[in-house]
């Protein structure tokens, strides 16, 4: 509403508009959400303002429904074995043949039966680990009026004011103080979550914008930090490369973030790295691409550093230059 306000916010080249504080772009949704979370495999479907606590109770509900699971089975074998197994003095033995009295079970229960329910527990249990350790992690950033997103860009806001240790504090603004309120913004008895998904309440002492401020500041530094490289070798954009090296193809990163096809010639500017890859945005022409990016892991063998003069030159993989 305010056109000056535009400075304080971050533009989405790919939807040609600007995004609202706490949005962010979804590659596999290709559309911005509000205040996004995390991009879901399972529901096809992004985490954000208007599904959080749907999500959030399908995270509790599921474990729940595991442990019910994990009873029954649990149950089933005991009854099952336990007209089967004789204890003897020095061995214990289990006909799965026949019980030894006439039970008159509904379901027939053999050593395929058995083998399956304990599959099946297995599975349940597991189930009920993982998926109840990633309720608990969505409470923590629920009660503090937080996403997983959120979380990642306080984090390296402390590393970007430890890096030049600047005098300046970051305070996460949407954070109202007390944990009730923040699970009342995600929680509500209608379903529906408080507010409008664009403007949020923030506390005492913090600028509507502060964390698309810190966002801003985080892209400057990146591009301040970031290495230009020419690539020297053709690569097809595969998971892991067979042509590119043994230890390219088994120390490929263990991410769901997209590779990057690159054609001998290309220029890439690469923000991050590891030993043998290397992360970083295609260098295209604006006008052709009509605003799309590419970016994604290359195998570093496959580019070369490009030669900078005295006043551009850049750190590379993460030594620190004075500013």
């Amino acid at each position: 509403e305010k056109s000056q306000d535009c400075m304080y916010l971050q533009y989405c080249k790919v939807c040609q508009s600007y995004k609202a504080p706490r949005s962010h772009h979804c590659r596999k949704c290709n559309r911005c959400v509000m205040k996004m979370d995390h991009h879901c495999p399972w529901i096809n479907n992004c985490c954000g303002y208007q599904n959080h606590a749907s999500f959030t109770l399908f995270l509790f509900l599921a474990p729940l429904g595991c442990i019910h699971a994990s009873f029954i089975f649990v149950m089933t074998m005991y009854t099952q074995l336990y007209n089967r197994i004789s204890f003897g003095w020095s061995s214990v033995k289990i006909d799965m043949s026949a019980a030894k009295r006439d039970p008159r079970t509904i379901i027939p229960f053999g050593l395929s039966a058995f083998a399956a329910s304990l599959f099946a527990l297995g599975l349940a249990l597991g189930t009920t680990i993982a998926v109840g350790m990633l309720f608990i992690i969505q409470m923590k950033v629920i009660l503090t009026n937080k996403t997983s997103i959120e979380s990642w860009i306080e984090e390296k806001a402390k590393d970007r004011i430890q890096y030049y240790q600047t005098d300046e504090t970051f305070i996460f603004p949407y954070d109202t103080g007390s944990k009730w309120k923040n699970f009342k913004q995600v929680f509500t008895w209608s379903g529906i979550p408080e507010g409008d998904g664009l403007d949020w309440p923030v506390r005492e002492g913090c600028h509507r914008y502060s964390l698309t401020i810190e966002q801003l500041k985080q892209k400057a530094d990146k591009r301040v930090r970031s290495v230009r490289y020419r690539a020297i070798e053709d690569y097809s954009g595969v998971c892991c490369p067979v042509t590119k090296g043994v230890k390219t193809f088994f120390t490929t990163p263990c991410t769901e973030e997209p590779r990057i096809a690159l054609s001998k010639g290309d220029l890439i500017l690469a923000t991050r790295g590891l030993k043998h890859w290397m992360y970083g945005e295609k260098i295209l022409d604006s006008a052709a691409d009509g605003g799309l990016r590419e970016r994604g892991w290359f195998p570093r063998k496959c580019v070369e550093k490009c030669q900078y003069d005295s006043e551009t030159d850049q750190p590379v993989d993460g030594e620190k230059k004075s500013r």
